[in-house]
């Protein structure tokens, strides 16, 4: 088995890894900021808990209370929220790896952007995620801290800036990425460095007898509000490379920034709802305006008659249009591929090339290579239901085609 494959099922493997522990992760964030808005402090717990909350589910009822710092004394069990986080970060760091490094010019480098070298590439990703954390870290642990509010517009003003920034560094797929892995970076290490640290300090002076420091409290709370915020758009952007008309638009930076804004509004409404303070209908109003306007930047590159600049070959890629099977497979190609895979689609239903890719010039099939093998020549997914009826002697072609050139390499 050669090792496309093999690399193939790995990005599987690690990616299930990473939608399991991210629901898990998710789903308890949730939970916890829902219960949290929605304790009962009136009338005031008889055990002098903060407040109070009783729930019914999976047939038994459930008394939930919160101290705020702590109760009196340490109890014999607790339970640490923090593995669903990590797990997540390291899931999701494996398949940045696997897709983005291990890929960098299929994936993470696009020459029409910026010329780089893998390395090159790679490093600037691993750099931005490191540094991203240290400035939003230090700008927490500031005076703006006391000013959430005013915490909150700078950051998303640093997003817009960092949105832009990603896209004159990488291809759209990977700027869009880029953004929600350095959002997940930040939400997991607020948990990894800061809520959990100083949680421990909480149980550790409940053991000595000490009574803890609400400052503790308030500044994981801080933290943890942004994580809630911030989880909807992290999920958009994670999702984000199924979306062309999103990652390969000229507006891509700007539409992952109005993301973060649907993220905040739609939040916004379910946890004034768990506070019990009213339903927030404009929110959703805002919502979906906000969505209207990223629909609006995402055909705005449709209605000019510009033409595209197309990226310069790689070496490697270069490989692949070189061959001397290439102008066969090529054939192959434009008579069973390009019909919806083109700048200009022809299938009925379909408003642009799926995923972004587009297979209507010789350099485009050949940037598309391990795509191509793998979508259409060890498998049948392409083209969907074998609608252009591409037949096992042309799938035959591209495996050889491909295998010619890599010797079964990545």
């Amino acid at each position: 088995m050669d090792t496309t494959i093999l690399l193939h099922w790995a990005e599987f493997a690690v990616r299930w890894l990473h939608v399991i522990t991210a629901i898990s992760w998710i789903g308890s964030s949730f939970y916890f900021i829902a219960l949290d808005l929605g304790l009962r402090r009136e009338p005031r717990p008889a055990s002098g808990a903060d407040g109070e909350e009783w729930q019914v589910h999976g047939g038994g009822f459930y008394h939930i209370q919160k101290y705020m710092v702590a109760p009196e004394a340490m109890p014999e069990h607790l339970t640490w929220f923090k593995w669903e986080s990590y797990a997540t970060w390291l899931s999701g760091a494996a398949l940045l790896i696997l897709l983005y490094w291990v890929g960098a010019e299929l994936f993470l480098i696009d020459w029409t952007v910026m010329e780089l070298a893998p390395w090159q590439a790679i490093v600037i990703s691993a750099l931005s995620l490191t540094l991203g954390w240290v400035a939003y870290d230090l700008l927490c642990k500031s005076r703006l801290g006391e000013n959430p509010t005013l915490l909150m517009l700078l950051l998303f003003g640093i997003i817009v800036v960092l949105a832009w920034g990603y896209t004159q560094v990488f291809s759209g797929r990977a700027a869009l990425l880029h953004l929600g892995a350095l959002t997940a970076t930040i939400m997991t290490a607020n948990v990894a460095m800061i809520i959990i640290p100083n949680q421990k300090i909480v149980v550790a002076d409940l053991k000595a007898g000490r009574t803890p420091d609400p400052k503790y409290g308030k500044i994981a709370k801080l933290r943890s509000t942004h994580n809630n915020y911030l989880t909807l758009p992290v999920i958009f952007l994670m999702l984000s490379n199924h979306y062309p008309l999103a990652f390969a638009s000229e507006w891509n930076w700007l539409i992952a920034s109005l993301v973060f804004l649907m993220g905040v509004t739609i939040r916004h409404f379910f946890n004034t709802m768990h506070a019990r303070g009213g339903y927030l209908w404009w929110t959703w109003g805002a919502t979906a305006a906000i969505f209207a306007v990223i629909v609006w930047l995402s055909v705005l590159p449709l209605m000019s008659d510009d033409p595209v600049e197309e990226a310069a070959l790689s070496p490697a890629q270069a490989a692949f249009a070189a061959h001397p099977d290439f102008a066969d497979v090529a054939d192959i190609i434009y008579s069973r591929c390009s019909m919806c895979h083109a700048e200009e689609v022809y299938w009925p239903g379909i408003p642009v090339a799926p995923r972004g890719v587009m297979l209507d010039t010789d350099s485009r099939i050949a940037r598309q290579a391990r795509s191509i093998y793998l979508q259409a020549g060890v498998s049948h997914a392409m083209p969907p239901n074998n609608l252009s009826m591409i037949d096992d002697a042309e799938r035959a072609a591209i495996r050889a085609w491909y295998r010619g050139v890599t010797g079964g390499a990545l």
